[in-house]
């Protein structure tokens, strides 16, 4: 397993220094944020010059608004095409995928009013149909879309690895993979470890956060456990860095670093 960071976590103005840091840092990797109105496409010069200068850009991680579950239709097929871009380019700077949740603070069933505006067979229809065009898409360029589940009160549709699995599968396309979010499985899952194992051949990328969102070592989390699972089903993909900090970059960065090095299974 290799350790990267997500590029907003890193101290420094280019992409290089933000390399820079993360090498200093105990990491092997920079993990981009895909945002809205076609941004990383606006993006390919500086990204292009930072892979160029050895900067390793494996993944990009979307962040909007709206995504590919919405209840509305335009709002789906912007988010859809947004992603549609973020997996082109990052086949062109020579990485390997790019993830998205279902939805992010759009419904909770764990909050009033309770009802949501689509049943789940709704659910399930807009969520194939997003994934089947973006794994066609990823499928062409050689790369892959990879579905997030979020905890019950940031969306109501896909919370356990195994109902993106489900989902996955379902598309009957190998570019569909899933992603494992420390964080959130910390809250859905009844067992972290064999949640893991059981997503075996779809799961694709993992991020890791503590119990309390914070860097990996803030919180209560067995690293120990969890990356036991990961070495055990044989996953040598990254393990990207995704939280709110304790405090400066220089400071808890590294102690995240080590504290994964220091459970195990974590390339040194």
């Amino acid at each position: 397993m290799k350790l990267t960071c997500q590029e907003q976590l890193l101290p420094g103005d280019t992409l290089q220094e933000k390399w820079d840091a993360a090498v200093r840092f105990g990491y092997e990797g920079i993990e981009l944020r895909g945002q809205g109105g076609h941004r990383i496409r606006e993006r390919l010069p500086e990204l292009r010059r930072a892979r160029r200068d050895g900067v390793v850009l494996n993944t990009v991680c979307v962040e909007m608004l709206h995504f590919i579950g919405d209840f509305d239709a335009e709002r789906r097929q912007d988010a859809v095409a947004n992603l549609r871009t973020q997996l082109s380019v990052i086949a062109e700077i020579g990485g390997r995928a790019a993830m998205t949740p279902a939805s992010y603070g759009m419904f909770s069933r764990r909050l009033p009013p309770f009802t949501p505006l689509r049943d789940e067979v709704g659910d399930r229809a807009v969520l194939l149909d997003g994934l089947g065009e973006l794994g066609r898409h990823a499928q062409r360029e050689g790369v892959r879309i990879l579905l997030e589940p979020l905890n019950r009160y940031e969306d109501h549709m896909v919370n356990r690895l195994e109902q993106a699995v489900e989902l996955a599968v379902a598309t009957g396309l190998d570019a569909v993979g899933v992603v494992a979010d420390s964080y959130h499985m910390n809250i859905e899952e009844s067992h972290p470890p064999t949640a893991l194992l059981a997503a075996v051949g779809r799961l694709a990328h993992v991020q890791v956060s503590d119990s309390n969102r914070l860097e990996p070592g803030a919180g209560h989390l067995n690293w120990q456990a969890f990356l036991g699972a990961l070495a055990d089903m044989g996953y040598e993909g990254d393990l990207a860095v995704e939280c709110r900090l304790s405090g400066p970059a220089e400071q808890v960065l590294p102690k995240a670093a080590a504290t994964l090095r220091a459970a195990g299974g974590v390339r040194a």
